[in-house]
């Protein structure tokens, strides 16, 4: 079910850049490029309306829904959405997706001032490794240096502070509440920012941003039911297959391919991600077998 999910979310970022000005350019889709917050609306908006045609055929009751924590969860999610799309239609999507790899490193961060986290040298080690192979990707100071990169460093950023919130939530609130709650705010936030940048879409264009709603919300789908069914250590090493089917869409879609000091930058942050997930797994083991 992971893989799945991976290979869904890789889809999402292709079909971003697909709608930006480099991807319309390649495939010749009609229509004036769409803003990265359109594309963002057009996710929120149609995952929230097939969202609600689910809620009329099954009708959960929910309850204790921590409204402030899912409006700053919706918020920070909504500007690193933004941020990813904005970075995938840009620029290599494989480059875009390894550099948004980086948010489990600031999640955990984030994670020692808002949760009261230890952390361990080991698990300094593994930001230290990531975020050297995150300067890699990105090469500040160097004429291979884009400005856009930092756009998809701050959607890592974004992406590892909702991490945060979402561990709380999901102490508190079932999946499918948190699912609901986040798309109908994030929904919400979209639509309403969207308006300063609209532009009216091609056909084509709707089509695109409908499927992207849509397989984004599968791919949450996807991704709860494999937290849901195995250990967090075991399925989340498999997410990072979605930068193989990040590359291998761009390729096939685009004729992109990262170069070699992309791919070292790529694999020292799946790597740093690795060793932290590996020594959270034997954190877990040493507390377990303590109590």
């Amino acid at each position: 079910m992971m893989v799945c999910s991976c290979a869904l979310i890789a889809a999402t970022s292709l079909m971003a850049k697909a709608l930006g000005p480099l991807g319309s350019a390649a495939l010749g889709i009609e229509g004036t490029p769409l803003h990265p917050m359109q594309v963002s609306a057009g996710r929120f908006g149609f995952a929230f309306l097939a969202l609600l045609l689910i809620l009329t055929v099954w009708r959960p009751r929910f309850h204790g829904i921590q409204w402030g924590t899912h409006a700053a969860r919706s918020t920070v999610g909504w500007a690193g959405v933004s941020c990813m799309f904005a970075a995938a239609a840009h620029m290599n999507l494989a480059d875009a997706m390894a550099i948004s790899f980086l948010s489990p490193i600031f999640t955990m961060m984030l994670a020692i001032p808002f949760l009261g986290e230890k952390v361990g040298r080991w698990r300094w080690l593994a930001a230290a490794i990531a975020l050297a192979g995150g300067m890699l990707i990105v090469r500040p100071g160097t004429d291979a240096f884009q400005i856009v990169a930092l756009v998809a460093l701050s959607a890592a950023l974004l992406m590892g502070a909702e991490a945060i919130l979402i561990k709380r939530l999901t102490s508190r609130e079932p999946p499918f509440q948190i699912l609901v709650v986040n798309n109908g705010i994030g929904a919400a936030i979209a639509l309403t920012a969207v308006l300063f940048v609209w532009l009216p879409p091609t056909p084509a264009q709707w089509g695109v941003m409908a499927l992207i709603g849509v397989t984004m919300l599968c791919a949450q789908t996807f991704f709860l039911q494999a937290m849901r069914r195995a250990e967090a250590s075991y399925v989340i090493p498999f997410y990072y297959a979605t930068l193989i089917f990040a590359t291998f869409y761009d390729f096939v879609v685009f004729g992109d391919l990262p170069a070699w000091i992309s791919v070292a930058g790529a694999a020292l942050i799946v790597s740093g991600a690795l060793l932290q997930v590996w020594r959270e797994k034997l954190a877990r083991e040493r507390k377990a077998a303590a109590a």
